[in-house]
């Protein structure tokens, strides 16, 4: 009896009921069913083996798309737990899902693993693989389950939870097969070992069971697995550049800013090239804002607990905020972790007419938040931070135009710091979960998706993914090495407005309630930065580099004229330093080009007597006796600000 299968175009075919993934690829041609590793059926992801008996939409998924990819590094997880478990008998294995990029799993065992280690592991998975074992699927009640798994006390727990949430009709659960091993797991996986082409693992380290630090301390292995050995070792290439930018590492070479233990974890201390790198992200910061017709707001850092109350953030955020401070004959405080509240008092500290709307607040605020150690991370993840924080009043009926002035204020800006990927995630309504009316939604989400395609900008519609109070936008980069960074976001608010009673007088001399937005396009200003050396290797362009240029004098003699000549780069408004260490001019060359300047100036007997300098652009040879009016005019357009 035939079944219909349609196509992502929108094509059908005829196919006999029981056709499986793998029978259809091939039908389609040899290409296809060589690279497939499973289908998706009706959007479900399904073992390519697995029979097809009623009509449906199927996509064939292949090794190169992240879906291959997630489906042979879920296999790929497993194979290591067999490798484990042949090498470390008796030990318990717990959860192993493919993550970016790669998949870990996490064990009980014995001693840590150690390098040595995952060597015999990772030959171990060579093996395995080798021999070409097939996954294989089966289906089993809890109670079967439970007695396979009677010596694994991580996978019980699984199955008892997966049993309880069943009820009374009791669970039934999968579990994949390949040779003599078992595990727990939903699939679906690549047909066999084989398939699994490159393979690497890369450390170790500890983790709680489901993250709890109450629960038992295991053991995690992370490794990456691609569709072939040119994709890992590109891969593997990525990682050491990563490294090589590092933004912790050359923030501390660079003399920009440091992390003291003194301090505690997630805090850090701007130098002065450091203090001048924010500076100048600043001062570009609140001169753009002003140009576009926003207000400059200052707020203080601490504020009542009653404030954070009526915000919400205690009942939704408390985990993340500071504790509080009992001060003021037992009155708490609590540090600020957001700006927004702060804005809202200012809109209501007075009656607001709907002339005044859109009433644009801007601050350079700094919060704190309350980060578990485990996941502070230099820059790019701290406890204390600046964020260049807007909050936006405006009439419903002004949706659509504000949100499209604000996406495309948003990529001016990232485009005057270099980026010009962009890609952006809509997130839209919790149909359980939401305040507002589902009119206002709509007219919120239908403004948001137009500023998107207005912008042209690519973008996933992340369905229901929206906070309860309203949906966003968020504005994600890709740096010089690939990388996807979300940076940017507008958050439509229906919730603050309620909590708050704000109202404005309309035109109708009717009291009306004002939409709120929530807009921070660099998200942090010490997370900025981060991206900002990452993405440069720490070669900031002229405008950003708080050293612009670097006069060597190549005796000690030349020093008067190196100050001449740096006294009036400076009165050009450059940013100049002389090095009149007592050095070699090479030892000199080279401490300037470590630090990434974006000019050497070299001077001697010639150029004092003719004027001139040797200049060595960042990346270029030097060329020698360039007059100092020629320096100065390359220099100030070299470093010449966006705008």
């Amino acid at each position: 009896m035939a079944l219909t299968i349609t196509f992502p175009d929108g094509s059908e075919r005829s196919f006999e009921r029981g056709v499986t993934g793998a029978e259809i690829a091939a039908s389609i041609g040899p290409r296809l069913a060589k690279a497939a590793v499973a289908v998706k059926l009706d959007g479900n992801a399904i073992d390519l083996g697995r029979a097809i008996t009623e009509d449906g939409t199927v996509e064939i998924i292949t090794d190169a798309s992240e879906d291959g990819r997630h489906v042979m590094r879920h296999s790929a997880a497993h194979v290591m737990a067999q490798a484990v478990l042949d090498l470390f008998p008796g030990s318990k294995f717990a959860i192993g899902p493919p993550i970016t990029d790669g998949f870990y799993y996490d064990f009980e065992v014995d001693e840590p693993f150690t390098p040595e280690d995952l060597e015999r592991i990772e030959a171990r998975m060579a093996e395995i693989i080798a021999e070409d074992q097939p996954f294989e699927r089966e289906e089993l009640s809890a109670d079967q389950a439970l007695e396979v798994f009677s010596d694994q006390p991580f996978k019980t727990e699984i199955i008892n939870s997966v049993d309880e949430d069943e009820g009374a009709g009791g669970a039934e659960v999968s579990v994949y097969h390949n040779r003599s091993f078992v595990d727990l797991c939903r699939g679906p996986h690549v047909p066999s070992t084989k398939r699994l082409k490159a393979v690497k693992l890369m450390r170790s380290a500890g983790a709680y069971w489901r993250g709890d630090e109450t629960k038992p301390q295991l053991q995690r292995i992370y490794g990456t697995a691609w569709e072939s050995k040119k994709e890992l070792d590109a891969y593997l290439h990525r990682l050491e550049e990563a490294e090589r930018r590092d933004h912790r590492k050359l923030g501390q070479e660079l003399e920009l800013y440091s992390f003291p233990s003194d301090l505690g974890s997630g805090l850090a201390v701007w130098h002065p090239k450091g203090g001048l790198l924010r500076m100048i992200i600043e001062d570009y910061s609140r001169r753009t804002h002003l140009e576009h017709d926003y207000e400059i707001v200052a707020t203080p850092h601490v504020a009542k607990a009653d404030l954070w109350e009526r915000s919400g953030h205690l009942s939704f955020y408390k985990e993340g905020m500071y504790p509080g401070m009992v001060l003021d004959e037992s009155t708490e405080y609590r540090m600020k972790p957001m700006n927004c509240p702060f804005h809202i008092l200012i809109f209501s500290s007075r009656g607001r007419s709907y002339r005044e709307l859109p009433l644009r607040m801007y601050e350079l605020g700094t919060v704190y938040r309350y980060e578990r150690s485990g996941v502070v991370h230099g820059l790019m993840r701290a406890r204390g931070f600046t964020q260049d924080d807007s909050h936006i009043f405006i009439e419903e009926d002004d949706i659509a135009s504000e949100l499209q002035n604000l996406l495309d204020f948003t990529l001016m800006v990232l485009r005057d710091f270099g980026f010009e990927e962009f890609e952006a995630d809509l997130s839209t309504k919790d149909p359980d979960k939401y305040i507002g009316s589902d009119e206002l939604w709509d007219k919120a989400e239908d403004a948001l998706q137009l500023a998107l395609e207005t912008a042209g900008l690519p973008y996933n519609i992340a369905e229901g993914e929206g906070a309860f109070y309203g949906p966003k936008i968020d504005v994600h980069v890709r740096d010089a090495i690939g990388r996807r960074w979300q940076l940017s976001t507008l958050q439509v608010d229906f919730a603050q407005p309620e909590n708050f009673d704000l109202l404005y007088a309309s035109d109708h001399n009717t009291r009306e309630r004002p939409v709120m937005i929530h807009r921070a396009l660099m998200g942090s200003i010490e997370r900025f930065v981060g991206i900002l050396i990452e993405h440069y290797a720490g070669a900031l362009p002229g405008w950003l580099a708080p050293v612009q240029a670097t006069i060597l004098s190549v005796a000690d003699r030349h020093l008067p004229y190196a100050e001449e000549v740096a006294t009036r780069l400076r009165n050009a408004g450059l940013r100049v330093e002389v090095d009149g260490a007592d050095d070699t001019v090479g030892e000199k060359i080279r401490r300037a080009i470590v630090q990434k300047h974006p000019a050497v100036l070299v001077v001697g007997d010639n150029d004092v007597e003719n004027g001139t300098a040797g200049l060595r652009p960042r990346g270029e040879e030097e060329r020698r006796g360039v007059p100092i009016a020629e320096v100065e005019s390359e220099l100030v357009a070299m470093c010449r600000p966006p705008r």
